[in-house]
């Protein structure tokens, strides 16, 4: 009996992907684990606590959860600047950039090779994430998105993707929700192991990470 394409895909996004994201974690979570032990030192002694940062994100269908990942800011925080977006998040909208003064000296070096997103591996596994997919938003920003842009929330968020390959932060909003939508429509097993593979060269070199 032959399967179409759909049929394929529609398998690997039922079963396939949760599976995959299982067996990578689970091979990775021994490296993982040690690196986690090691920069949570480091961060104890260089930066203080709390040593996680955790809040919560918009998931698949706007479902929110919590992420984990290390704090790489200084405790305070700013206050929330009020938006008045009317048809959606702007296109040119930029959430952070490279010249945050509340980013630590250690922070830096984390978010330079992504290391801060390593706990992610926990929403991985407890299914809240998957290995690959669209950036989790924080609710701030998604609750403003419009019907477009909502195309993005169809599949788990990933620790990354299409967007953080084809230039993190470098990005603006509105490219990086081409992306993601772009990824939600052609899903598949191959495309997730070209983009793990490219994950590695880009955060190695430290591209676009703020």
């Amino acid at each position: 009996m032959q399967v179409n394409v759909m049929e394929r895909t529609t398998f690997y996004l039922k079963y396939g992907k949760r599976l995959l994201d299982l067996i990578v974690a689970s091979i990775l979570l021994p490296i993982i684990s040690i690196l986690i032990l090691v920069i949570s030192f480091l961060l104890l002694v260089f930066s203080g606590r709390p040593i996680f940062f955790k809040q919560y994100r918009t998931g698949v269908h706007f479902e929110e959860f919590k992420i984990w990942k290390f704090r790489t800011m200084k405790c305070h925080q700013l206050g929330k600047e009020e938006k008045d977006w009317q048809e959606g998040v702007p296109d040119d909208f930029i959430f952070k950039g490279a010249l945050d003064s509340r980013i630590t000296t250690i922070g830096k070096l984390l978010r330079k090779w992504s290391l801060d997103e390593l706990p992610q591996i926990i929403n991985v596994l407890k299914g809240e994430m998957s290995l690959v997919g669209p950036r989790p938003e924080v609710p701030d920003i998604t609750s403003f998105y419009n019907a477009d842009q909502s195309r993005r929330l169809y599949l788990k968020p990933g620790i990354t993707g299409l967007a953080q390959i084809n230039g993190r932060s470098d990005i603006s909003h509105g490219q990086k929700v081409e992306y993601d939508i772009d990824y939600v429509e052609n899903c598949s097993f191959v495309l997730d192991i070209k983009i793990l593979i490219r994950t590695i060269r880009v955060v190695f070199n430290g591209e676009g990470a703020y």
